[in-house]
Formats: structure tokens, sequence, C-alpha cells
């Protein structure tokens, strides 16, 4: 049988639990400012395909609207011709694009923004463009105005 002795003379080392707790905790801090930002750079990269996919939603609208000559939020949305896939979805679930024709526009396609970096107020494109930098959703009406 093999006995081990402890020696008087030789240090163990090691880390202190102080030491540890302090590595740990400034791991954690990290990793919280690190989870903070990839979330803020994800909504901003949401909102950035909702604009393109308004943007190009209009551009379809605008097709729809020469071929037919007029504006039908249900049939322009349905549309295979100018929509081959389908209409473009919202990139986070749960949520969704809305086409409305307010009286003043032939349409107004919307799409609500997670970073106050829109362009109106509401989905029926209220308060378009105006100076406020807070806009809750981005949204662009007809090109042609058919009244």
């Amino acid at each position: 049988m093999i006995y081990h002795t402890k020696l008087p003379n030789k240090k163990i080392e090691g880390f202190t639990l102080l030491e540890l707790l302090v590595v740990i905790s400034i791991i954690a801090i990290l990793l919280g400012l690190l989870t903070a930002s990839l979330t803020a750079s994800q909504r901003k990269g949401r909102d950035s395909r909702r604009k393109s996919d308004i943007k190009a939603a209009q551009q379809g609208f605008e097709q729809y609207y020469l071929e037919n000559s007029s504006y039908n939020c249900v049939a322009m949305m349905a549309s295979t011709s100018i929509f081959p896939g389908d209409f473009p979805t919202d990139p986070k679930p749960g949520m969704s694009y809305t086409c409305t024709q307010p009286a003043a526009y032939g349409y107004c396609v919307c799409a609500r923004t997670e970073t106050m970096s829109g362009n109106a107020d509401g989905t029926s494109c209220q308060n378009l463009h105006s100076s406020a930098s807070d806009q809750e959703y981005f949204c662009l009406t007809s090109l042609y105005n058919p009244i």
C-alpha cells in the first residue's frame, strides 16, 4: 500500500472561491451585454426586411393596377402573377402586413416596426410622413391616385 502524506513546505496551487466567483460574474455581465446587443440587431434586421417587403408589395400593387385599372387589396395580396410564391410574410411570427383602402389613397400597405423607425401612426396611413421620430408603422400608398 502507498500512503500519501502532505508535505509541509509544498504550496498547493489553485483558485480561491472568491476568484472563481469574480470571473463567473464578469462572464455573466458580458453575456448580458452581448444578448442585449444581438436582440437590438435582430429587431433592426427584421424592420429592414419589413420595409423591403412593403416596397416590393407597392411595386406589385402598381403592376396589378396597370393590368386591371383598379386597386383591390384582397385581390392584389392573393395575386400569383405579381407575387409568384405568396404575398410576403412578416419575419416575426404572430405579426402580419396589412392592406387597407382609405378614401384618400388607392391603398395603404403597412407593417408594424419593432424599433419605432416607421413613417406613420397607424395601419391606415394616419399621419403619414409626420415629423415625429417614434412612428410605429411603416406604410406606403398607391403611386397612382385613382380619385
